[in-house]
Protein backbone atom coordinates (compact mmCIF):
# COMPACT_ATOMS: atom_id res chain seq x y z
CA UNK A 1 0.00 0.00 0.00
CA UNK A 2 1.37 3.33 -0.72
CA UNK A 3 0.37 5.49 1.88
CA UNK A 4 1.20 8.80 0.51
CA UNK A 5 3.23 10.84 -1.96
CA UNK A 6 5.29 13.58 -1.48
CA UNK A 7 6.88 15.28 -4.89
CA UNK A 8 6.89 18.41 -7.11
CA UNK A 9 3.50 18.93 -8.99
CA UNK A 10 4.21 18.40 -12.48
CA UNK A 11 0.51 18.65 -13.85
CA UNK A 12 -2.71 19.67 -12.41
CA UNK A 13 -5.81 18.65 -14.41
CA UNK A 14 -9.68 18.47 -12.43
CA UNK A 15 -9.58 14.64 -12.78
CA UNK A 16 -5.88 13.97 -12.25
CA UNK A 17 -2.45 15.43 -11.46
CA UNK A 18 1.04 14.04 -12.40
CA UNK A 19 3.81 14.33 -9.32
CA UNK A 20 7.17 13.39 -10.27
CA UNK A 21 9.07 11.82 -7.22
CA UNK A 22 13.11 11.52 -8.00
CA UNK A 23 12.53 11.47 -11.56
CA UNK A 24 9.24 9.11 -11.83
CA UNK A 25 6.15 10.91 -12.73
CA UNK A 26 3.09 9.23 -10.82
CA UNK A 27 -0.15 10.09 -12.25
CA UNK A 28 -2.76 10.47 -9.50
CA UNK A 29 -6.38 10.45 -9.83
CA UNK A 30 -8.11 13.37 -7.71
CA UNK A 31 -11.53 14.51 -6.68
CA UNK A 32 -12.75 18.34 -7.71
CA UNK A 33 -12.75 18.40 -3.94
CA UNK A 34 -8.92 17.83 -3.61
CA UNK A 35 -8.43 19.75 -7.32
CA UNK A 36 -9.74 23.23 -5.65
CA UNK A 37 -8.14 23.15 -2.76
CA UNK A 38 -4.27 21.72 -4.04
CA UNK A 39 -2.59 25.02 -4.44
CA UNK A 40 -0.41 25.20 -7.63
CA UNK A 41 2.67 25.25 -5.76
CA UNK A 42 5.81 23.16 -6.55
CA UNK A 43 5.82 21.14 -3.60
CA UNK A 44 3.02 19.12 -2.63
CA UNK A 45 1.89 15.99 -1.27
CA UNK A 46 -1.16 13.79 -1.55
CA UNK A 47 -2.40 10.61 0.75
CA UNK A 48 -2.87 7.95 -1.88
CA UNK A 49 -4.72 4.74 -2.06
CA UNK A 50 -3.91 2.41 -4.50
CA UNK A 51 -6.70 0.29 -6.17
CA UNK A 52 -5.48 -2.89 -8.24
CA UNK A 53 -7.65 -4.76 -10.78
CA UNK A 54 -6.36 -7.67 -13.52
CA UNK A 55 -5.85 -5.13 -15.71
CA UNK A 56 -4.36 -1.50 -14.11
CA UNK A 57 -3.04 -0.32 -10.68
CA UNK A 58 -4.89 2.83 -10.29
CA UNK A 59 -3.61 5.39 -7.47
CA UNK A 60 -6.63 7.92 -6.08
CA UNK A 61 -4.91 11.07 -3.98
CA UNK A 62 -6.78 13.06 -1.49
CA UNK A 63 -5.24 16.01 0.20
CA UNK A 64 -6.36 15.57 3.28
CA UNK A 65 -6.64 12.31 5.19
CA UNK A 66 -10.56 13.36 6.40
CA UNK A 67 -11.08 12.93 2.56
CA UNK A 68 -9.46 9.47 2.17
CA UNK A 69 -11.19 8.23 5.07
CA UNK A 70 -14.49 9.25 3.52
CA UNK A 71 -13.02 7.58 -0.14
CA UNK A 72 -12.67 4.39 2.14
CA UNK A 73 -15.57 4.33 3.66
CA UNK A 74 -17.31 4.70 0.45
CA UNK A 75 -15.70 1.95 -1.30
CA UNK A 76 -15.82 -0.10 1.41
CA UNK A 77 -20.05 -0.76 0.23
CA UNK A 78 -21.02 -2.96 -2.32
CA UNK A 79 -21.55 -1.65 -5.58
CA UNK A 80 -19.96 1.47 -4.97
CA UNK A 81 -16.09 1.27 -6.90
CA UNK A 82 -13.65 3.80 -6.69
CA UNK A 83 -14.82 5.67 -9.65
CA UNK A 84 -17.93 5.96 -7.87
CA UNK A 85 -16.44 7.36 -4.95
CA UNK A 86 -14.27 9.74 -6.89
CA UNK A 87 -17.39 11.12 -8.18
CA UNK A 88 -18.72 11.56 -4.71
CA UNK A 89 -16.35 13.40 -3.65
CA UNK A 90 -16.56 15.74 -6.70
CA UNK A 91 -19.94 16.56 -5.88
CA UNK A 92 -20.12 17.00 -2.00
CA UNK A 93 -17.01 17.63 0.65
CA UNK A 94 -16.39 15.32 2.80
CA UNK A 95 -18.39 16.68 5.31
CA UNK A 96 -21.79 17.27 3.39
CA UNK A 97 -21.66 13.43 2.99
CA UNK A 98 -21.13 12.56 6.25
CA UNK A 99 -23.36 14.93 7.30
CA UNK A 100 -26.43 13.61 4.56
CA UNK A 101 -25.14 9.92 5.34
CA UNK A 102 -25.80 10.72 9.44
CA UNK A 103 -29.00 12.10 8.37
CA UNK A 104 -30.58 9.64 6.26
CA UNK A 105 -30.55 12.18 3.90
CA UNK A 106 -31.15 9.66 0.60
CA UNK A 107 -31.98 12.92 -1.86
CA UNK A 108 -28.58 14.41 -1.85
CA UNK A 109 -26.81 11.18 -2.06
CA UNK A 110 -29.46 10.00 -4.76
CA UNK A 111 -28.35 13.16 -6.83
CA UNK A 112 -25.20 12.58 -7.58
CA UNK A 113 -24.50 11.63 -10.74
CA UNK A 114 -24.27 7.42 -10.84
CA UNK A 115 -25.86 6.73 -7.45
CA UNK A 116 -29.42 4.94 -7.69
CA UNK A 117 -31.71 5.04 -5.02
CA UNK A 118 -30.68 1.51 -3.77
CA UNK A 119 -26.57 2.33 -3.73
CA UNK A 120 -28.04 5.35 -1.58
CA UNK A 121 -29.87 3.46 0.58
CA UNK A 122 -26.88 1.15 1.27
CA UNK A 123 -24.60 3.86 1.87
CA UNK A 124 -27.04 5.24 4.59
CA UNK A 125 -27.57 1.98 5.91
CA UNK A 126 -23.95 0.24 6.41
CA UNK A 127 -22.62 4.07 7.24
CA UNK A 128 -24.94 6.29 9.28
CA UNK A 129 -23.73 4.60 13.12
CA UNK A 130 -20.57 5.08 12.09
CA UNK A 131 -21.40 8.99 11.25
CA UNK A 132 -22.98 9.45 13.42
CA UNK A 133 -20.65 8.63 16.47
CA UNK A 134 -18.43 10.73 14.68
CA UNK A 135 -20.59 13.32 15.54
CA UNK A 136 -21.98 14.60 12.21
CA UNK A 137 -26.16 15.25 13.11
CA UNK A 138 -28.00 17.99 11.98
CA UNK A 139 -27.03 20.42 9.13
CA UNK A 140 -24.69 23.14 10.52
CA UNK A 141 -23.37 24.67 7.39
CA UNK A 142 -22.61 28.79 7.00
CA UNK A 143 -22.84 29.27 3.49
CA UNK A 144 -20.24 31.49 2.06
CA UNK A 145 -21.68 32.92 -1.29
CA UNK A 146 -18.72 33.06 -3.55
CA UNK A 147 -18.56 35.60 -7.26
CA UNK A 148 -20.93 34.45 -9.92
CA UNK A 149 -17.86 34.46 -11.97
CA UNK A 150 -15.84 32.13 -10.20
CA UNK A 151 -18.80 29.84 -9.32
CA UNK A 152 -19.72 29.38 -12.67
CA UNK A 153 -16.42 28.54 -13.99
CA UNK A 154 -15.67 25.77 -10.72
CA UNK A 155 -19.06 24.09 -12.17
CA UNK A 156 -18.24 24.16 -15.26
CA UNK A 157 -15.17 22.57 -14.91
CA UNK A 158 -16.72 20.04 -12.48
CA UNK A 159 -19.57 18.90 -14.63
CA UNK A 160 -17.04 18.45 -17.52
CA UNK A 161 -14.72 16.19 -15.17
CA UNK A 162 -17.71 14.08 -14.43
CA UNK A 163 -19.14 13.73 -18.07
CA UNK A 164 -21.36 16.07 -19.44
CA UNK A 165 -21.02 18.07 -22.89
CA UNK A 166 -19.75 21.84 -22.55
CA UNK A 167 -23.04 22.97 -24.04
CA UNK A 168 -25.38 21.45 -21.82
CA UNK A 169 -23.44 21.98 -18.96
CA UNK A 170 -23.00 25.55 -19.45
CA UNK A 171 -27.27 25.98 -20.46
CA UNK A 172 -28.09 24.31 -16.68
CA UNK A 173 -25.67 26.28 -14.94
CA UNK A 174 -26.22 29.83 -16.03
CA UNK A 175 -29.79 29.01 -16.00
CA UNK A 176 -29.80 27.92 -12.33
CA UNK A 177 -27.24 31.31 -11.50
CA UNK A 178 -30.09 33.43 -13.46
CA UNK A 179 -32.75 31.85 -11.19
CA UNK A 180 -31.10 31.59 -7.71
CA UNK A 181 -29.41 34.70 -6.84
CA UNK A 182 -26.11 34.99 -4.86
CA UNK A 183 -26.91 32.49 -2.45
CA UNK A 184 -26.16 28.91 -3.86
CA UNK A 185 -22.86 27.28 -3.24
CA UNK A 186 -20.99 25.18 -5.61
CA UNK A 187 -21.96 22.03 -4.08
CA UNK A 188 -25.84 22.60 -4.48
CA UNK A 189 -24.99 24.19 -7.58
CA UNK A 190 -23.40 21.13 -9.25
CA UNK A 191 -25.75 18.86 -8.38
CA UNK A 192 -28.71 20.75 -9.83
CA UNK A 193 -27.11 21.04 -12.77
CA UNK A 194 -26.11 17.53 -12.91
CA UNK A 195 -29.97 16.99 -12.26
CA UNK A 196 -31.13 18.83 -15.14
CA UNK A 197 -27.98 18.21 -17.70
Amino acid sequence: MIAYIKGRLVTKEPAFVVIDVNGIGYQINISLHTFGTLKDEESCMLHTYLHVKEDAHTLFGFLTESEKATFLDLISISGVGPSTGLMVLSSLSPDEIRQAIANEDVKTIQSIKGIGGKTAQRIILELKDKMRKAGFVEEASDKSPTSNNTLRNEALSALLTLGIGRPAAEKSVDYILKNSGDNITLEELIKRALKTS
